[in-house]
């Protein structure tokens, strides 16, 4: 059994001021403004269109991330509808093959601390879910039948792409004081890095982190 944290992977190469010049280009079609668009325009259109909640054209822009988490937080991310996921499948991979290194591993979660007696026991816990995920396999259970044993806690990953208005809901839902702190543990990082590569577009959620 292994234990590791949550993280993620940008899977774009993502150009913050192309972005912006293409959701200008878009946005001033709306206005047929497109003679104002200059070197240095972008920014404050795009800044416009967010203070005046006219969003739509931050869609015609998408980033792509992998995300390695828990089973329980992917359940939460596949509930946004506007996106495409690809997710690591519990009834496909065969976690008893050497590929796996003969073990499973679990996200350790962030409201224990290491060696705390509710950290022993959820500890504990992932051991037997361990134990009985490989028993079944040893007595003929498909990885589709022994998943049954598995608990949220199982660390699985999926490539979650959504467009630059739909990542600005998930940042608003699940960075937010009130998410599921290990939802919001992934979702706050992932935020402060898309601050760092989009201009303008996340600003306005730093308050978040």
């Amino acid at each position: 059994m292994k234990i590791v944290n949550p993280s993620f992977e940008i899977l774009d190469a993502v150009d913050g001021a192309a972005m912006l010049r293409k959701i200008e280009a878009a946005a001033r079609t709306c206005y047929k403004s497109e003679d104002k668009i200059t070197a240095d325009s972008a920014e404050a259109m795009v800044r416009n269109l967010i203070k005046r909640g006219h969003e739509t054209p931050l869609e015609h822009e998408k980033i792509s991330v992998r995300i390695i988490c828990d089973r329980g937080v992917s359940h939460e991310l596949v509930r946004h509808r506007i996106a495409s996921y690809s997710q690591e499948s519990t009834r496909y991979c065969n976690y008893s093959q050497g590929r796996f290194g003969g073990e499973l591993a679990f996200i350790r979660p962030c409201f224990w601390e290491p060696g705390s007696d509710a950290y022993q026991v959820w500890e504990n816990a992932m051991h037997k879910a361990e134990n009985y995920y490989f028993a079944l396999r040893c007595r003929g259970a498909t990885p589709q039948e022994a998943r049954a044993v598995l608990p949220n806690s199982l660390k699985t990953e999926i490539v979650v792409t959504m467009n630059l208005r739909e990542w600005r809901h998930f940042f608003r839902l699940r960075a937010a004081p009130d998410a599921h702190p290990q939802m919001r543990e992934i979702a706050s990082a992932m935020l402060a890095n898309f601050k760092e590569r989009v201009p303008v577009v996340f600003d306005d959620l730093g308050e978040l982190l």
